[in-house]
């Protein structure tokens, strides 16, 4: 019948990829975007469109910039999601003023109610066609007859019922924006302007005593992509030099350069995540602060990605390998926290011998030979290398885990230096003694090295 028709098969995926794309770019408007899946954005723009000249502007100006990118597109905006939702599919009209829902909804057909097919085919073989032959229709029977839900979508659609919206993505608690007549296209341009909306942040910060721990920063392209840019702090910050410096290490880690294509017209700076921080006495000399570390952690993170940047906080164990855990360095840990204080006051007290400061991520089995059995090694192979033992310190006995069945066996641990100079830190697992009640013949493992 339509021989010209082009037919094409249905891509559910690619689909999602643009409805997700164009509420990306929707936050421009506003950071209050919800999906409507499979064809919809909902847009909650109360309190922003004022800076657009207000709703009709906002909504012309979203609709001609859309158009642009060569969607075909309808917008509808009311008090309501459901008005809105019913204007922006079934009506002529792109807006409708707070309180004028009942008059734009009613000649509308029962399908602006967002209500399934066939409540929607039980109603028009009754009679019911218009959502204004509904209005004031007794509530009992059609409850009765056609579900509760009908009445609940009607209720919403005229303000009668409050309908949550649910964005995509959570609302910043600070944000500061800068829109340009003329897109800017330089990377130095990009720093600056995202200094410049750091300082205003700023202000916001101190006024409420909080510092930014996480803080992102949006690009959007004239031709509707969004570049977002994130990184995180060791510490709550509001020096926007600082935040500079963090745009200046995320743009260089970057697999690609900066592609500003036809230039950005839209700067956005989100502050993801604050917390408090209290005003600081500024030393009278010249030393470094404490906040030099901080600020050499929040540079590599963002350069180097915050899992790779990482520091050991101590655990309650005496087991060597599970007595530190990394975490990233970026992770709020006090020093009061992390276990480090208890430990070095353990180690004084018990005047605990020195461990190397690199450890093998597992303990390597080697074949080592002892003059006695509980003494230390004077020879031992590792890795097929053979080392022959010049001096020996031990032992120094680490129990297992004596609450756990599987605690693991006593080890007796030992400082040597082979002949050639090198110093490892070897243990052998088990005891001598226990062999007469059925232990397991001791083994020798080789644990870590000394510099």
């Amino acid at each position: 019948m339509h021989p010209d028709l082009v037919i094409e098969p249905e891509d559910v995926g690619a689909d999602t990829q643009l409805l997700e794309a164009i509420a990306e770019w929707c936050q421009r408007y506003t950071p209050l975007v919800a999906l409507d899946p499979p064809d919809g954005l909902l847009l909650d723009i109360a309190g922003c469109a004022h800076l657009f000249g207000g709703e009709a502007a906002l909504i012309a100006d979203l609709a001609t910039r859309i158009a642009s990118f060569g969607l075909a597109l309808r917008v509808g905006g009311a008090g309501t999601i459901g008005a809105a939702w019913a204007v922006a599919r079934f009506a002529d009209q792109a807006f409708v003023e707070s309180g004028d829902e009942r008059a734009a909804l009613a000649p509308l057909p029962l399908q602006a109610l967002r209500i399934a097919d066939e409540t929607a085919a039980s109603l028009r073989r009754v009679g019911f066609k218009r959502i204004g032959e509904i209005m004031d229709q007794p509530r009992a029977p059609f409850a009765a007859r056609f579900g509760s839900e009908l009445l609940r979508r009607l209720d919403r659609a005229l303000g009668r019922e409050r309908e949550p919206l649910t964005p995509r993505l959570p609302v910043a608690p600070y944000v500061a924006e800068q829109p340009f007549a003329e897109p800017i296209t330089r990377e130095e341009d990009v720093l600056g302007v995202a200094e410049r909306l750091a300082r205003r942040l700023a202000v916001m910060l101190e006024r409420r005593g909080e510092g930014l721990r996480r803080v992102e920063l949006l690009l959007f392209r004239t031709d509707g992509n969004v570049l977002r840019l994130d990184a995180g702090t060791s510490r709550p910050v509001r020096d926007p030099r600082e935040v500079r410096a963090l745009f200046v290490e995320r743009l260089a880690a970057l697999a690609d350069p900066l592609d500003p294509g036809f230039g950005f017209d839209l700067v956005r700076l989100n502050v993801l995540a604050a917390e408090s921080c209290p005003p600081q006495q500024a030393t009278l000399d010249e030393t470094a602060d404490d906040g030099d570390v901080d600020r050499l952690v929040d540079r590599l993170s963002a350069r180097l990605g915050a899992r790779r940047v990482s520091r050991l906080v101590a655990q309650d164990s005496h087991i060597p390998e599970a007595a530190a855990v990394a975490l990233p360095a970026q992770a709020q840990c006090a020093e009061a926290e992390n276990g480090w204080p208890a430990f070095r006051d353990f180690r004084d007290a018990t005047a605990l011998s020195p461990r190397p400061l690199r450890l093998l991520s597992k303990p390597e089995p080697i074949e080592a030979v002892a003059s006695v059995p509980d003494g230390p090694p004077i020879r031992f192979r590792w890795r097929r290398a053979l080392h022959e033992v010049a001096t020996a310190e031990g032992p120094e006995r680490i129990e297992g885990v004596w609450w756990r069945e599987d605690g693991g066996a006593a080890r007796d641990y030992f400082r040597v230096e082979d002949k050639s100079g090198l110093r490892f830190w070897l243990f052998r697992a088990g005891l001598y003694r226990d062999m007469a009640q059925g232990a397991d013949t001791p083994t020798w493992f080789l644990h870590g090295m000394f510099a």
